[in-house]
């Protein structure tokens, strides 16, 4: 085949969207005859969208160089601009801060506006918001946009509309971000856009969705970025995280096999080409999804995995270590976790877990506050999987605070919006707590029919652990307090009169041994005793025990 055809069939497969056959055929002729510019940039767009991440910042810079030597200043900026571009979003940031300066550089000695001086915005604006300077990256992305509109390009309008939507959300104005990201995907599902910018706006409206826990909105774009995949089956980038995100919501909606599937899959494309930065994302996915199945050892390996290609593996990890007795551990772990982070929305994926470890470590007043600022995020953004969420948090801390009543009714108002959105395993959680919360109040008949339908949905989604844990609840009676002791104290001492050791009532209870040991501490001095026989005898006496 002459380079003729060759390039032509390039040209043609790049129009089609056909990448791996558009790669190839560039590839062939450029080892016949060097490519010019304007084909040296479909070929770096072709190899990267096959996967081809290294090749495509190579033949980038020699698009930049072309373009140079040709005196087109504004495209070789623009070269510039997607190399580093690619770099900065696969993690390897002094390569790519290089050539982000190599961009401005090339911008500085060039008299004339363009719209590469808009281009070039978008990664300040990036590291101002990391900065939390919000009021600087608002007026960076408000003059990338103005550059977008007065040259009419629409992949600049949209990664600036990105930008100006993370702004607004991280600042508190919810609506007006959310807006903004729906703006963009109209531009996205009308083929305005270039496919890496296509790609990258579907990417980045799932995750903003995901974090805004607007399940709904995620749901709706997670399908169109499937239905977009499939349309170029040669994809490689983005065509992974659409499935791990899709397993996300899965998850959330109890059809947990499916969810499996659909992060195994999701695995293996991530896995070929190498060096993919989201397929750590979706081992901490897998990592989840055993965990909740009660798969402990293949969990935390999964979390591991994930922390190995960069993804922090919390909260998960330390929720797995907390399930398996590891309380201090994973108190210590989550607590670590939150230190570091900063960011609001951020902290509010850890704060859940942070207030269930910190009651099971009897640390009250921590969990407490973490309630406190997760309910003050979830009132600001009034996201219905957030105020369920915080709802939740509150209620375990009120019944840990022996306040039944008030738990009650946040308890009840999580389980009402877990309903709504559809989300059955977090709705069979709070009903456990309905349950305990009945029982503070003596109302065993209720209790045990909240207990009943928690364990039943837990049977249908496969939540061993949670089965086990139950059912001990479950057998254990009527935890109402005892005379002296709160329901907490008779449920250690319960386990204390068959036998069990302070480790064995730790796991049993999802307490820390130094928990225990203080809880039996009061209930010796409670009753007026010196020993665990002791307190067994008062335990029979006082028929605590069948």
């Amino acid at each position: 085949m002459n380079w003729d055809t060759q390039v032509t069939r390039a040209r043609t497969a790049a129009q089609d969207r056909t990448w791996r056959s558009a790669f190839e055929s560039f590839a062939a002729a450029d080892a016949e005859s060097p490519l010019n510019a304007p084909d040296l940039e479909s070929w770096a767009l072709s190899a990267y969208l096959v996967g081809q991440d290294d090749v495509s910042v190579e033949v980038w810079a020699r698009a930049c160089q072309e373009h140079q030597d040709e005196g087109d200043v504004p495209r070789a900026a623009r070269c510039a601009f997607w190399a580093a571009f690619q770099l900065l979003n696969a993690g390897e940031l002094a390569r790519g801060g290089g050539w982000l300066s190599r961009a401005m550089s090339i911008l500085e000695a060039y008299p004339h506006d363009c719209v590469e001086r808009g281009y070039v915005l978008g990664p300040l604006g990036i590291q101002q918001i990391e900065s939390g300077e919000y009021a600087l990256a608002k007026q960076t992305f408000e003059q990338a946009s103005a550059i977008a509109v007065r040259f009419g390009e629409p992949d600049l309008l949209a990664l600036a509309h990105l930008g100006l939507g993370h702004v607004k959300i991280l600042t508190g104005h919810t609506d007006a971000g959310v807006k903004y990201f729906d703006e963009v995907m109209v531009a996205a599902t009308t083929g305005e856009l270039s496919p890496v910018v296509c790609g990258l706006v579907y990417c980045a409206t799932i995750m903003a969705c995901r974090e805004l826990c607007d399940l709904q909105r995620a749901d709706e774009w997670t399908r169109a970025l499937s239905h977009w995949c499939e349309r170029q089956p040669d994809l490689v980038p983005f065509r992974g995280q659409c499935m791990v995100h899709r397993s996300e919501i899965m998850q959330l909606q109890g059809a947990w096999t499916d969810a499996m599937r659909e992060v195994q899959l999701a695995r293996e494309r991530l896995a070929d080409p190498s060096g993919q930065p989201a397929i750590g994302m979706a081992y901490y996915q897998q990592g989840e999804l055993l965990r909740l199945r009660g798969e402990f050892a293949q969990a935390e390996a999964a979390y591991r995995q994930a922390s190995q290609y960069g993804h922090p593996p919390q909260p998960g990890l330390a929720l797995l270590w907390l399930a398996d007795g590891r309380v201090g551990v994973a108190a210590t772990a989550v607590l670590q976790a939150l230190d570091e982070t900063s960011e609001r929305l951020a902290r509010s994926r850890l704060l859940p877990a942070y207030v269930e470890i910190a009651l099971a470590a009897d640390d009250l007043e921590g969990a407490r506050l973490g309630a406190d600022e997760l309910s003050q995020v979830a009132a600001d953004l009034s996201a219905p999987l957030l105020r369920a969420t915080a709802a939740l948090a509150e209620g375990a801390v009120q019944l840990a605070s022996e306040q039944p009543s008030r738990a009650l009714d946040s308890l009840l108002s999580a389980w009402g919006l877990w309903q709504e959105i559809s989300a059955p395993y977090e709705a069979a959680r709070t009903r456990v707590l309905i349950g305990r919360a009945r029982r503070q109040l003596g109302d065993s008949v209720s209790a045990s029919m909240e207990f009943d339908a928690a364990v039943w949905a837990f049977r249908q989604l496969g939540a061993a652990h949670d089965i086990v844990r139950l059912e001990r609840l479950v057998a254990s009676g009527d935890l109402v307090p005892a005379g002296p002791l709160t329901a907490r104290e008779v449920e250690v001492l319960r386990l204390v009169a068959t036998g069990a050791t302070n480790r064995a009532i730790a796991v049993d209870l999802v307490l820390s041994e130094k928990t225990v040991a203080r809880h039996l501490s009061n209930i010796f001095r409670k009753l007026d005793v010196s020993s665990r026989s002791a307190a067994t005898a008062y335990a029979y006496e006082h028929q605590l025990i069948e």
